[in-house]
């Protein structure tokens, strides 16, 4: 068998999601330490085990002519790149992207003396647009998608029981940047085998 190498199958024992407002966010031109989070992000904190799922689609539509039975070309018709995980924390990030809304401080306190925190749910919600950036890792080689554009298309339920963390479900579908969906940078050599 030639040209296999099994040091090159790949898994994610390591990572993190970061986000940052699109407006005004520096993008990330290398794949960083694998630890710190790019300048001007923040991390979404814990995601659960089953990890991220990065979704690159592009719809086509078959080209169909008198002489043949099968397609002669296909034709793009879309293009998508989705980000989908499921976050563990309950922290300012996660909770105001899962609601849409921004956490205002109450003055009055409870009878701890603690502050309460308020968030207004409204019936005509503004979609926020954020950038994102997922690192992973394995070794010493580092990952990293990065998406400069993009708005959560989807959220899930929080399921409220005693056994269960609480968590929140997001998929993030990215929009045109300048004519890109984002990119992928690795430090893993990715120069052509020799022939």
């Amino acid at each position: 068998m030639s040209n296999v190498d099994s040091s090159k199958i790949r898994f994610a024992p390591k990572g993190c999601v970061y986000m940052a407002p699109a407006l005004g966010a520096s993008l990330p031109k290398d794949v960083g330490d694998g630890d710190t989070a790019p300048t001007g992000y923040t991390s979404l904190g814990y995601v659960t085990d089953a990890g991220v799922t990065i979704t690159p689609a592009v719809n086509t539509e078959p080209v169909s002519v008198w002489q043949s039975a099968v397609p002669v070309l296909y034709n793009v018709t879309g293009a998508s790149f989705s980000i989908s995980a499921t976050f563990s924390e309950t922290n300012i990030s996660t909770t105001e992207l899962f609601f849409g809304a921004n956490w205002e401080k109450v003055d009055d306190t409870d009878a701890g003396g603690k502050p309460t925190w308020k968030l207004n749910l409204t019936s005509i919600p503004e979609l926020q647009e954020i950038s994102i950036v997922v690192d992973w890792s394995q070794g010493d080689v580092l990952n990293r998608v990065v998406i400069p554009r993009t708005m959560i298309q989807e959220r899930g339920a929080i399921t409220l029981v005693r056994t269960a963390a609480q968590e929140y479900q997001l998929t993030f579908e990215a929009l045109d940047s300048n004519g890109s969906l984002g990119y992928v940078l690795t430090s893993q050599d990715m120069a052509p085998a020799a022939p």
